[in-house]
């Protein structure tokens, strides 16, 4: 499609008009960077953007991450000037609005053209990262008929400064994405003035550093946008397109400053504006040449999508592939491993038995991609026949990701989010909290990512305090849509890793222990992790008491349970593995598990939240302060969490 100058700039002014409208109909939202990067994006989307309102989940379309999620209403004035069914006038008019589509900040899921929720800064560029590698290691599979995209990203200097940037796009330029390009719009403005007051990072010069090809082009001059693409798309590396813009652009006396960061215009300078800028329409009026513009520009790549369609359709591998659609008895045998595991009693560390799992998943399911934080020794996420992602070959199936624990968790999002990945990546459980903001951002959108956490207690031992989780399960339990397990031997472990594979739209969180445990599931039948807790040791006396535990904690319940019997003292011995799963029983399946006896919960970790199972009156055996550097069993008899303390505690309640 021919698009001269002249008609770039109306397609630009639509984006600038329609976006400043929204803004100042909702009183609220941030018109300078749609206004001054509304250029780039005309050219971008207008020319060179290979996606199909049609079909807006096109495997093979371009990916755009709008990582300064902030200006989204430049997002949402282009899906509607390109012809997106499901967003109308009335979205762009509602931007802001509680229940609208057109949120303050774009959500994945609301509309079908946003490809990742963003908002807090890095995270897009990050997660971008995850994009672009995915559609590396699809391509090296399935070759450029059926996989061969871009992945494009908008960023401002909020994205780059925020360290996870670091990290991401370091990894970039050590894989050579050369498919990821990234506009930064270069604008010189942060909410509370000049960047200059806050950072002197020469940008242009961090990228180069680590493996990046870097175009310098004014942010308005179409021709240069244009050669900037089209260097950027023949690369053989990653690209960062410096954006010198004017945040606000055509604002006449807010222009160029932080005034117009995170506030509506206002009418007398939006009519400014106006007249600057040539607009003679209405509030949401667009001209129906334009328009017919923009909607021709929605269909450019119609004829592509229809070739890539007939290829793809008769590609049935592919197809399953795309659509993480797991192998037939992908588990099969996982549950022989569950049953070779009880008959001969397994005694290992749940990380061990985690790997254990591993082996026997990784060569079932070709879309599993694996990795750690520079500790896949230590978490076990590496198996036998995996093989490491590199630039020289992408056809792999497991990350490097070097001491990055906060990209690692935004790349996992990436990849999961493309499509033809399950990922999974391990760190030790206390530096989840290096990884938190990513793994918010998958329980928001509903990724199907498994984060391997494991040293899940102060059973670390001699590492002391700083390696020793203490509030970490409670935190986790306490954030919506992910599922935290804590497996107390090999068949809970297996069972937790069906449960993770099996989530399409809900991550998980494996906590593994470092120290080894007993088998003390004496069935595999049924998966009753999947239940988030049941009676795993009932008493054969009658029931004075109930002991709730996790992970390497049951099995002290359950040797508490038996010198209690010594004592004719009968208790029932509750596995807690999932207190989310548990929540959504139903009450008589709670309440039978539960029991109507006095209630013990004992977890190696902060008490916080179990008086929601014990109740007010109940005991809770566990860490009201951070933990101490020993060996781990010393570590534990320190702080009461024993067998024998149990025992004493229960008599004691009783």
């Amino acid at each position: 499609m021919s698009l001269n100058n002249q008609k770039l700039q109306q397609m630009a002014n639509a984006i600038r008009f329609l976006s400043a409208e929204a803004i100042e109909k909702a009183n609220s939202g941030h018109p300078g960077m749609p206004l001054g990067m509304a250029d780039v994006a005309a050219v971008l989307f207008g020319k060179y953007l290979h996606i199909n309102p049609d079909a807006p989940r096109w495997f093979n379309r371009d990916r755009f991450v709008l990582s300064a999620g902030h200006g989204s209403m430049l997002l949402y004035s282009l899906f509607y000037l390109l012809g997106y069914p499901d967003i109308t006038l009335d979205d762009i008019k509602n931007f802001r609005q509680l229940g609208s589509k057109t949120a303050g900040h774009p959500e994945y899921g609301h509309l079908e053209g946003i490809d990742m929720t963003t908002g807090p800064l890095g995270q897009g560029i990050s997660s971008a990262v995850g994009m672009a590698l995915a559609e590396r290691v699809i391509n090296a599979k399935f070759g450029d008929d059926l996989c061969n995209h871009y992945t494009y990203v908008m960023c401002g200097d909020g994205c780059l400064m925020e360290g996870i940037s670091e990290e991401a796009i370091s990894l970039a330029g050590l894989w050579k994405l050369n498919k990821l390009i990234v506009f930064w719009d270069n604008n010189n403005i942060t909410i509370d003035g000049t960047v200059d007051k806050a950072n002197a990072t020469d940008q242009e010069a961090r990228f180069k550093a680590v493996g990046w090809n870097v175009i310098k082009i004014n942010g308005h001059n179409y021709d240069e946008i244009m050669q900037a693409v089209e260097q950027a798309q023949k690369s053989d590396k990653p690209t960062l397109i410096a954006c010198k813009t004017t945040i606000g652009f055509g604002a006449p006396n807010k222009q160029g400053t932080s005034k117009v960061h995170g506030s509506p215009l206002g009418a007398e300078e939006l009519a400014l504006m106006k007249k600057q800028l040539g607009w003679e329409y209405e509030p949401f009026e667009i001209p129906n040449e334009v328009m017919a513009t923009w909607r021709a520009a929605g269909q450019k790549s119609a004829a592509l999508y229809r070739e890539w369609l007939e290829k793809s359709e008769a590609n049935k591998e592919f197809n399953a592939y795309i659509n993480d659609e797991l192998p037939q008895n992908w588990d099969k045998a996982l549950n022989e491993l569950k049953e070779k595991t009880i008959k001969e009693q397994t005694k290992v560390a749940t990380r061990k038995a985690s790997q254990m799992c591993l082996e026997n998943i990784v060569p079932y399911i070709p879309q599993i991609i694996g990795g750690s934080a520079d500790l896949a020794a230590s978490n076990l996420t590496f198996v036998n026949g995996m093989k490491t992602i590199t630039a020289a070959d992408y056809n792999g199936n497991n990350v490097m990701y070097g001491i990055r624990e906060h990209v690692m968790g935004a790349i996992m999002n990436g990849m999961a989010l493309h499509g033809g990945v399950i990922p999974y990546g391990g760190t030790f459980f206390v530096f989840s909290d290096y990884v938190r903001p990513a793994m918010r951002l998958s329980a928001l959108m509903g990724t199907r990512v498994i984060y391997v956490l494991t040293h899940d207690s102060i059973g670390v031992g001699e590492d002391g305090p700083t390696h020793q989780p203490i509030e970490h399960l409670a935190s986790y339990r306490a954030m919506p849509n992910i599922n935290t397990f804590r497996p107390c031997d090999v068949v809970e472990t297996a069972e937790s890793w069906q449960l993770a594979i099996e989530s399409e739209h809900t991550p998980s969180i494996l906590a593994l222990s470092r120290q080894s445990v007993p088998t003390l599931r004496q069935d595999s039948k049924e998966n009753l992790t999947a239940k988030g807790g049941y009676i795993i040791s009932a008493s054969t006396l009658p029931v004075k008491a109930t002991l709730i535990a996790t992970g390497t904690e049951v099995s002290l319940a359950v040797a508490a349970q038996k010198q209690l019997a010594n004592e004719g003292i009968g208790v029932n011995v509750v596995s807690m593995p999932c207190t989310e799963l548990f929540d959504r029983q139903e009450p008589e399946y709670k309440k039978a598990v539960l029991g109507t006896a006095p209630r013990i919960a004992i977890e190696a970790a902060a008490t916080y939240g179990w008086e929601r199972y014990v109740g007010l009156e109940g005991t809770v055996i566990g860490m009201n302060s951070f933990g101490a550097s020993g060996k781990g069993d010393e570590v534990y008899a320190h702080f009461g969490i024993t067998a024998e303390n149990i025992v004493a505690a229960t008599k004691k309640y009783l």
